[in-house]
């Protein structure tokens, strides 16, 4: 049994409707995460819902947002990506994640930083898990073509949609925005640091990375339910699945100047999963949405083509 593996169940959403005068259908939406953690409260998962306004068997595209989500403002580029989606006819889910722990102060200098994650292996269940209720949901829905359905991630949330492409095949597509592999390397970047809970030191940390050549080929062999990994992060690391994503369609864009995500993590990432197409913008981990017209334009053609759709754009 491999650490994404769930129960499933009838899926039970519950879905608002809010009140929109010019966009599209949109809901606020609450499903109970399959995954009980400590991330959600009371194990419960939110999102958005976004509809076209008119036809029916929609493509839908789960959207999975970065860490640090604190504000109605840093949901915004999302917001517009979903309703652009839907004039294109595609719906979209905005999986949210809202870190109780995110305001928690940097242990090293006392001072105020982004989330402090506890248990990363755990983070990355619950994401990848509540991904796979989604997509249960929309097998239900009558509105829905569950048969196409592509991932949205951008940056930890590109790393876990990359899990969750390469353990369900139901994801015919990805989207992989700020994102890369290698958790050595990214987990030690100045600016990834001081939100990890640290086990190790970062000497500890490449000794036991010696291993993850090994560990990816017996992976690859043996199936990752049956290898035993030198450390979990073996677990929540992209290169692990990238893989398993196969020839499904795959769209990488990344910032030229990624404080987070360093560009050999990105290029060894997009080596493993295929060399897809990548797109480099001329900004930096945090700023990579002040493009998000070269970021809409990429999206949208690249799902016409994934799903043989007009594009307008």
């Amino acid at each position: 049994m491999q650490p994404y593996d769930y129960v499933k169940a009838e899926p039970r959403f519950t879905l608002k409707r809010q009140v929109t005068r010019r966009h599209a259908p949109h809901y606020e939406v609450t499903f109970h995460s399959a995954c009980p953690n400590r991330y959600q409260e009371k194990d419960t998962a939110c999102g958005e819902y976004y509809l076209p306004n008119t036809g029916s068997q929609f493509p839908i595209a789960i959207i999975m947002h970065g860490l640090g989500i604190s504000e109605e403002r840093h949901i915004a580029p999302y917001r517009m990506l979903a309703r652009d989606l839907s004039k294109m006819g595609i719906a979209t889910f905005i999986l949210k994640l809202l870190l109780p722990a995110q305001a928690a102060e940097n242990r090293k200098g006392g001072q105020r930083s982004g989330p402090y994650i506890e248990n990363w292996l755990e983070l990355f269940r619950v994401l990848v898990i509540n991904i796979g209720q989604i997509i249960d949901w929309a097998e239900s829905r009558d509105e829905l073509d569950a048969g196409r359905v592509v991932v949205i991630g951008i940056s930890t949330g590109g790393m876990a949609s990359t899990i969750a492409m390469g353990v369900d095949k139901r994801i015919k597509a990805g989207v992989f925005i700020i994102t890369g592999g290698n958790m050595e390397k990214i987990s030690w970047s100045e600016e990834t640091e001081a939100q990890l809970s640290r086990t190790c030191t970062k000497s500890q940390c490449h000794k036991v990375y010696s291993h993850y050549p090994q560990y990816l080929a017996d992976v690859r062999k043996k199936g990752i339910e049956n290898v035993v990994p030198a450390k979990e992060c073996f677990l929540f690391d992209p290169l692990t699945f990238a893989p398993y994503l196969g020839d499904r369609p795959k769209l990488m864009i990344n910032a030229e100047q990624d404080n987070y995500v360093p560009k050999d993590s990105t290029l060894e990432f997009w080596q493993a999963c295929g060399r897809p197409r990548i797109v480099w913008l001329p900004t930096n981990h945090q700023t990579i949405f002040m493009r998000y017209h070269s970021i809409r334009r990429e999206i949208t053609a690249f799902l016409g083509s994934a799903f043989n759709m007009v594009n307008d754009d």
